[in-house]
């Protein structure tokens, strides 16, 4: 199944995108490895549940059930909770906040009403405002090559609290996914390879087996396939 996304920017400085969608049958797809956390808040059966997940840095099979829906917040890279860092909930350890009532959820001894798609920039605004959303300058100068002058493992130290992962890691897995991007548009494996600056085709095998969890091959063919269900 391949779920339909709709997605929008936020007005919060602290957000990369705003997504949902919806299961409409029972299925699986693959979690690709990701270098950002969020929050997902799911409505099933009556039921919502908000939960925190954190950055990934393998791919996984995630499996879904039918009739649900799906809405997510995605925050930027140097965007944390100081009480709930990235690498707590890294790697599918991920956290369903407890009901405090119907409707709303516990979060660092307060009762937070869960957000919705539409007033999601409100609920961020509100963990801004009382400290429980920050934002650590320094990830973004790591990444500009202008580290601040403070000593290496200062600087590495508050990089992971804020991300959960290393520099290097991000940079890994980011590069695999110029690489799907390439693949995708119809570059060939050899020509991605090249272009993404892997070392040789075996070299780019492994890393998307690793982070997209296909080899080079079985993405362009899951790409050709949607390309010709689409013209049928």
């Amino acid at each position: 199944m391949a779920f339909a996304f709709e997605g929008r920017y936020s007005d919060s400085p602290f957000v990369d995108v705003i997504w949902r969608t919806e299961s409409l049958s029972a299925g699986s797809f693959i979690s690709t490895a990701q270098i950002h956390w969020g929050m997902v808040i799911t409505t099933y059966q009556g039921k919502t549940t908000l939960t925190v997940r954190g950055p990934e840095t393998t791919a996984t099979p995630a499996p879904f059930p039918a009739g649900a829906e799906f809405f997510g917040i995605v925050f930027k890279l140097g965007t944390f909770m100081p009480h709930l860092p990235p690498k707590i909930v890294m790697n599918c350890n991920d956290l369903n906040l407890p009901e405090a009532s119907r409707g709303s959820v516990w979060l660092h001894g307060a009762s937070w009403e869960i957000p919705t798609f539409d007033n999601a920039d409100t609920f961020i605004a509100r963990l801004v405002h009382d400290g429980l959303i920050v934002f650590d300058p320094i990830v973004d100068s790591v990444r500009q090559g202008c580290p601040p002058p403070l000593s290496i493992r200062t600087v590495q130290y508050r990089f992971q609290q804020a991300t959960g992962l290393t520099h290097q890691t991000i940079q890994q897995i980011e590069r695999a996914q110029q690489a799907v991007s390439l693949l995708t548009r119809g570059t060939s494996i050899l020509d991605t390879v090249d272009a993404a600056g892997y070392y040789d085709q075996a070299h780019l095998t492994r890393a998307l087996r690793r982070y997209m969890g296909q080899t080079p091959a079985q993405i362009m063919r899951v790409d050709q396939s949607a390309q010709s269900a689409q013209s049928a």
